[in-house]
């Protein structure tokens, strides 16, 4: 089951599609509180054009997601929620529950700034916390999320 979360490196907001892989335990907690996020972020206006990562390419013909490499259809949901500015990631090793891997499709030129969201959707986004910088990550353990 592909769940989409949310997570913040304290200046930015990322986003997460699960690819059938185990949640931080600060997202499992609350389906419901994943949920308000999900809509909220997925309703937002696009404030950003999305640059594909280079890296993306070799990633999903190693991984075996896709033989030819980057299509359209694979990144048509990463290039949504980056628009609204969020930074996306997707499980290296889709299906695998322990496998903590994930690496990154595509950045916002524009990111969207933690500051800018409102107390309410803020006070859930803190609760998931990335202890890098997510404008120098090609790649994330979702073991380093809290």
């Amino acid at each position: 089951m592909d769940m989409d979360w949310f997570f913040t490196d304290g200046e930015y907001v990322g986003f997460m599609a699960s690819g059938g892989g185990k949640l931080p335990d600060s997202v499992a907690e609350s389906e419901e509180k994943r949920q308000i996020l999900a809509r909220y972020f997925r309703n937002l206006p696009e404030i950003s054009e999305a640059v594909i990562s280079p890296e993306l390419n070799n990633i999903l013909i190693k991984s075996k997601k896709s033989a030819s490499g980057v299509n359209e259809r694979y990144l048509e949901d990463y290039v949504f929620m980056t628009k609204k500015g969020l930074y996306s990631f997707d499980k290296v090793i889709l299906n695998d529950f322990l496998d903590p891997h994930y690496h990154l499709v595509a950045s916002p030129k524009t990111p969207l700034k933690l500051k800018e969201l409102p107390h309410d959707i803020l006070d859930i986004v803190i609760g998931t916390q990335y202890s890098n910088k997510l404008m120098e990550v090609q790649a994330i353990n979702r073991l380093e999320i809290n």
